[in-house]
């Protein structure tokens, strides 16, 4: 088994690192502390930061396309804790599209990513008292969509490479499940077992690398398990912290893998024996990336109609 190589340590520590992506036009990773309350924009390989409070909790965004007229007022597609909205990070401006669940008390976005043709997918979950009441929900032209309900954490959201199979876990399982998967409706059809994480571990942020196989994050299980297209488990890479997040490929060719931490529920022993808890990793990986699915032009207006947002203004 080929392993990953420690590049960098970011030292930020997130309270709940996660959401992160590849911008490959600006050579850049985005990510977000959930519970912080902070987005983060970190340059490869200069390693600059830029540091944006924010007004609500983010769980996952998207950036706009370089072609969307609405880019020159805001940057990208974010899942605030309450719903949909586009979003300005420099100035807080907020465009919001739909809150699928303001009738539901203490339940908030988690999870989500754009899939192969250009949609918008996140999902719920309880925050309080865990049930089964999140949703993954679909954000395309036609409105926000309610695909898979009776989620307790959604997680792991992922494609392979032709649009066939769509991956998803609900994280206290313990299980990756692969739906098949209509490209052109963004449909789903019935459950399949996929794999099984190693026993202690729940099944976290979840990528596609260019061989097809699975790189899923092993929460409280300190580690990254990588899976063929059949679900066979093909390689086990330790990390240095117990809970890592969410994965992204990146950098010119594609073969620096970056993994978000989190500090949330560690106590002061566990501290300081996981110096590297809440930092962002940053590895040379023996893995190759795919290109990040860009993020189709919708007419956002229309799509605030459908969804029953409203404007508001940072």
């Amino acid at each position: 088994m080929s392993e990953l190589k420690l590049l960098h340590s970011i030292p930020l520590k997130n309270k709940l690192g996660e959401g992160i992506i590849w911008h490959g036009a600006s050579q850049s990773v985005w990510w977000t502390d959930i519970h912080g309350r902070f987005l983060y924009q970190l340059f490869w390989p200069s390693l600059q930061l830029n540091t944006y409070p924010l007004p609500e909790r983010i769980s996952c965004f998207a950036l706009l396309n370089a072609h969307d007229p609405m880019r020159s007022d805001y940057s990208m597609l974010v899942a605030f804790e309450s719903g949909f909205a586009l979003y300005q990070p420099a100035t807080q401006g907020i465009f919001w599209l739909a809150k699928p669940e303001t009738h539901l008390s203490g339940n908030r976005m988690n999870d989500g990513r754009i899939d192969r043709q250009g949609r918008f997918w996140a999902g719920t979950m309880r925050e309080v008292n865990q049930g089964q009441t999140g949703t993954l929900y679909r954000l395309d032209q036609q409105g926000c969509h309610a695909v898979i309900s009776g989620l307790q954490i959604p997680n792991s959201l992922c494609w392979n490479k032709n649009s066939s199979r769509i991956y998803h876990a609900d994280s206290p399982t313990g299980v990756i499940y692969s739906y098949g998967f209509d490209a052109v409706q963004g449909a789903v059809s019935q459950p399949q077992l996929f794999a099984k994480v190693p026993v202690g571990a729940e099944p976290d942020g979840a990528v596609i690398d260019a061989e097809d196989h699975l790189l899923c994050a092993l929460w409280g299980g300190a580690a990254i398990a990588r899976y063929s297209p059949s679900g066979q488990q093909t390689a086990l890479h330790p990390l240095p912290v117990s809970q890592p997040t969410c994965l992204a490929f990146g950098g010119p060719d594609l073969d620096l893998l970056f993994v978000t931490t989190a500090r949330q529920g560690l106590t002061e022993q566990q501290l300081e024996a996981e110096p590297d808890a809440g930092s962002l990793l940053i590895y040379q990986s023996p893995y190759q990336g795919l290109p990040e699915s860009e993020l189709a032009v919708l007419d956002w207006t229309a799509l605030q109609k459908n969804g029953g947002g409203d404007v508001e203004a940072g």
